[in-house]
């Protein structure tokens, strides 16, 4: 019986403690943004702010072209995950439906590109987007991000694609559909976890990206929030507060796509990883 007890309680315990480990740098994140300068540089460390105050925030967002980097965050984060979406249905589809020459050879390319690391390549494409003349522009950076994400979502997407029968797609061909309603009609809402999934994925790879805007976008009116967040403290010295503050602007968006997709977004990796 003693056994029994601990077998049921040492999972709970264990995850309970995982689970303050991982919440309270996010709490403290959030509750020192709210703190006026006189907690957070108290000796005693003030645990729950009870005068809260929004100064910090208004500190953070006063900051020159702080708007601008959000516009440019979102646009090139969007249209990232966007971009790889529409690529990646028609090239799941094809290596999960159709039979070629050189498919195993693409899904390996396709998983060695997603375990290269993009650091290497920086100089090469600061090469390219000079050669271009696009320098501080957003648009080497939406492409660049995109192909970040694309091996990952091509992968994940091909298992859902596999996993759909197809009989469902041959009985809607036989209704009158062509092969390009029965994909939109049958196929793609059977793929609504796996697009879940993968979005979550890219937009988070995306908003956090900071060396390749680091090299390619010197201009500030071209910059994005993770090259903002990088300069505040250096801008702010040991305003903590204005500090923490930026950091949860920067977080909120992930936090709240997080909790909304969250549930698909598990069933999604996981569906993906083990089928097809």
């Amino acid at each position: 019986m003693k056994r029994s007890l601990f077998g049921r309680l040492w999972p709970n315990v264990t995850a309970v403690v995982l689970f303050i480990g991982f919440v309270f740098p996010v709490y403290w994140m959030f509750s020192t943004a709210l703190k006026p300068r006189g907690d957070i540089l108290s000796e005693t460390p003030v645990w729950f702010p009870t005068d809260i105050t929004f100064e910090n925030f208004t500190t953070a967002t006063d900051v020159d072209h702080f708007w601008t980097y959000v516009t440019n965050s979102l646009t090139v984060t969007v249209l990232a995950v966007v971009f790889s979406l529409v690529i990646a249905l028609a090239g799941s589809f094809a290596l999960a439906r159709m039979r070629f020459k050189g498919r195993r050879g693409f899904v390996i390319g396709f998983m060695l590109a997603q375990m290269a690391p993009w650091e290497v390549m920086i100089i090469a494409m600061y090469m390219i987007v000079r050669d271009a003349s696009m320098l501080n522009s957003l648009v080497p950076l939406t492409l660049f991000y995109m192909m970040m994400i694309l091996p990952f979502t091509i992968l994940t997407l091909r298992g859902f694609v596999a996993a759909v029968p197809k009989e469902l797609e041959e009985s809607a061909m036989v209704d009158g559909c062509t092969r390009g309603q029965a994909f939109r009609l049958v196929i793609l809402p059977l793929l609504a976890p796996g697009l879940m999934s993968t979005s979550l994925f890219g937009f988070i790879t995306a908003w956090n990206e900071f060396a390749l805007v680091l090299v390619l976008n010197k201009d500030a009116e071209s910059q994005t929030l993770p090259l903002w967040l990088s300069s505040f403290q250096t801008q702010f010295g040991d305003d903590w507060g204005a500090t923490m503050a930026a950091s949860s602007l920067f977080a909120i968006p992930i936090l709240i796509l997080f909790v909304y997709l969250q549930r698909r977004a598990v069933s999604g990796l996981t569906d993906g990883a083990v089928k097809g």
